[in-house]
């Protein structure tokens, strides 16, 4: 049986620590939101939805073919995100959740990702780099109650936590990892 996933691209933050919009932030002459939506490998997902409060982040979805979600309230913390994504995925078998601002993160990673949850689909795959997990993190439908559940600025770490026995981790370069949240942690990358 065909197991349906979707995406929820996470682009909605206020990035109070890097003091501007860091997804328009340059990174080897492309910005942060588009090494995000080039790393989402569209073809292994049903739907992907960018989740964003920014206008210019909606066009850009918008011309990758993604579903768009305006998020009016990115006070409400990453709870309200995660709400929306879900709720824009509709009904899929399971959720990936990718942050927009790992700009190493290789679209290979993610499409093995997805494999590694279509042959555990009961699990909670992530990716991680020495047995520390990271992001994206793929949620499978069992998991969505306590995903729509959570407040405030709490995410997927709050469920993982509660259900370490079903998280499997798929091994990736410790750079794709890294995010970003100051300017500085942007020049410190090596590209």
């Amino acid at each position: 049986m065909a197991r349906t996933l979707g995406c929820v691209v996470m682009a909605a933050g206020n990035a109070r620590r890097f003091g501007e919009n860091k997804l328009a932030a340059g990174v080897g002459g492309r910005s942060l939101i588009l090494r995000a939506l080039e790393a989402v490998p569209g073809e292994e997902f049903e739907t992907v939805a960018v989740v964003t409060q920014y206008p210019e982040v909606l066009d850009l979805a918008g011309r990758f073919r993604f579903s768009a979600i305006r998020n009016e309230h990115p006070d409400f913390g990453l709870s309200h995100t995660i709400r929306l994504g879900l709720e824009a995925l509709g009904r899929c078998d399971a959720a990936c959740f990718l942050v927009s601002d790992q700009p190493l993160l290789k679209r290979e990673s993610v499409r093995a990702l997805a494999e590694l949850w279509r042959s555990q689909p009961e699990n909670i795959a992530a990716l991680a780099h020495g047995g520390v997990r990271g992001n994206p993190c793929i949620f499978p439908a069992r998991f969505f109650p306590e995903l729509l559940e959570l407040r405030e600025d709490h995410g997927g770490n709050t469920v993982i936590r509660r259900h370490e026995e079903a998280l499997v981790l798929l091994e990736v370069p410790e750079e794709e990892l890294t995010d970003v949240d100051t300017p500085e942690a942007l020049k410190g990358l090596d590209l």
